[in-house]
């Protein structure tokens, strides 16, 4: 059990470092492409619908298969198309490139989530927030190569490329302690049926990763524009908020043991509203910083405990449930910058993270369909 745990952990470690590293050179393959905003959009765009579709296609194949295929060609295919992405001579074959990799991606996710609940289900304690911990250190430890990189002139492709090779053999190592068997029996059905329950879950997911995609994208701009923040104080913000995510997921798992899911899963989203409330009332920098820090506090356990609640969610089996939860948390993540953007041209940044707020309230309220 604990070579299998490690397995998943290195892989939710794997695809938060390929995620970011991809995300922090992209102006630079949009430079080397000389593509407008609207262009890159666009590209974006089809990684999106293709990380969408991808989900309840990754629970049937899950479902049917085992976790352990599924995640290691969700891995390859990650991974092996960064430098690809890289070096694409026009923003067509990058957003073909991209959607594929967004595929991959959706694959390896839903593969990883099904066999962490899986090793929760053999140890008998709860586990998943401390492995999308490891997402999050990934993601953090892709972004500082990615400013290093960049920082020492590396071209994107051959940056990328070096990625690859790391992310690819610690992913071939890790699957050799994945478990072969399917975690669930393969003949049930291969897509989950939209109960009353899934929906609650998949709507606190969805309130959730848009909440925690438009902090991502938003609080630096919010500190310079909004707090007079200068460049590199304004950087604090998403990094104190990305820190304390991922130190409490470390501690997601043992609260939810204690008090329950729900009440974890409650108490988070109020604590996010209430340090997006700070964030925002105030034109102090480091008030704002602290508040983005409460709030990536609230949120980091709530996206594990709400997939774990769906794959125990009754009459349904676990990877089909899990894929349709995180297919809609995921809509959430790569919408909210974009919805966040357009009600700020109108009533400006400030007053559009409001949603936001009412959003994490939502996630608070939702949190009754998990179990006790």
């Amino acid at each position: 059990m604990r070579s299998e745990r490690a397995a998943v952990t290195t892989l939710f470690f794997v695809n938060g470092a390929i995620f970011s590293s991809f995300f922090a050179r992209l102006p630079a393959v949009k430079a080397n492409l000389d593509a407008t905003d609207g262009q890159l959009g666009l590209a974006l765009f089809a990684a999106t619908l293709a990380l969408v579709i991808a989900q309840p296609l990754a629970g049937a194949l899950v479902q049917r298969f085992g976790a352990r295929g599924p995640a290691l060609a969700g891995a390859v295919g990650y991974g092996a198309g960064l430098p690809v992405a890289a070096l694409a001579p026009s923003v067509g074959l990058l957003a073909a490139t991209l959607a594929a990799i967004s595929f991959s991606n959706g694959v390896l996710d839903v593969a990883i989530n099904v066999e962490g609940v899986a090793v929760e289900r053999r140890l008998g304690r709860r586990v998943l927030s401390s492995m999308h911990a490891a997402f999050s250190f990934g993601a953090m430890a892709g972004a500082g190569g990615g400013a290093l990189a960049a920082a020492a002139a590396l071209e994107p492709e051959a940056h990328l490329a070096v990625v690859a090779v790391v992310t690819l053999a610690a992913a071939f190592v890790a699957g050799r302690g994945l478990a072969t068997d399917p975690p669930v029996g393969p003949r049930g059905p291969s897509f989950a049926r939209p109960s009353p329950t899934l929906l609650a879950l998949g709507a606190a997911a969805f309130c959730v990763l848009l909440a925690e995609g438009s902090v991502t994208d938003w609080s630096a701009v919010f500190l310079t524009d909004e707090a007079g923040a200068g460049e590199a104080l304004a950087a604090t913000g998403l990094a104190v908020f990305s820190l304390l995510m991922a130190l409490g997921r470390l501690g997601g798992d043992g609260l939810a043991e204690r008090f329950g899911a729900r009440a974890v899963v409650r108490c988070g989203g109020v604590l996010a509203a209430a340090g997006l409330s700070l964030a925002l009332a105030t034109v102090e920098p480091a008030f704002s910083i602290v508040g983005f820090g409460l709030m990536g506090a609230g949120l980091s356990a709530t996206f594990p405990l709400i997939v774990a609640a769906a794959a125990r969610t009754e009459g349904l089996e676990e990877a089909p449930a899990i894929a349709a939860v995180s297919g809609l948390g995921y809509v959430g993540l790569m919408a909210g910058p974009a919805t966040i953007g357009v009600l700020s041209d109108g009533a400006g940044l400030r007053s559009a993270l409001l949603l936001v707020v009412v959003l994490c309230l939502t996630a608070a309220v939702l949190a009754g369909r998990l179990s006790r």
